[in-house]
C-alpha cells in the first residue's frame, strides 16, 4: 500500500481551503483518507493561520514511510518537519553506525 500526505480540496467555488491527509494513493482526491495532519488555507491573508500541521503525526507518518506530494513537502519544508524529520535520520544512522563499529583498544 503506498501511503501518501496530500491536500484534500474542501470549501465553497471560488474559495477554497485543503485539508493535508494521509491516504492511500488509490484513493480518489477527496475521498477516503486515514489520518488528517492538517489543513492549509491559502486564501488566509495572515501567514500564521495560513498553514498548520500537527507536527508530531507528520513525523509519525513520514518516519512509517508516507511520501509527500510536490505541494505537502513543500508546506513542511516551510513549518521546518521535514528538517526535523531528515535529522532525526541522520542521527539514527550515526548511532547505528557507532554502535556497529569495532572498538578500538
Amino acid at each position: 500500500m503506498a501511503v501518501r500526505i496530500r491536500l484534500a480540496r474542501h470549501g465553497r467555488k471560488k474559495a477554497p481551503y485543503y485539508r493535508m491527509v494521509v491516504a492511500d494513493s488509490r484513493f480518489p482526491r477527496d475521498g477516503r483518507f486515514i489520518e488528517i495532519l492538517g489543513y492549509y488555507h491559502p486564501l488566509e491573508k495572515e501567514e500564521e493561520k495560513q498553514v498548520k500541521v500537527d507536527e508530531e503525526k507528520a513525523l509519525m507518518w513520514l518516519d512509517r514511510g508516507a511520501i509527500p506530494t510536490d505541494t505537502c513537502r513543500s508546506l513542511l519544508r516551510k513549518q521546518g518537519i521535514l528538517r526535523k524529520h531528515h535529522e532525526a535520520k541522520q542521527a539514527a544512522r550515526l548511532a547505528s553506525k557507532a554502535a556497529s563499529a569495532p572498538a578500538e583498544a
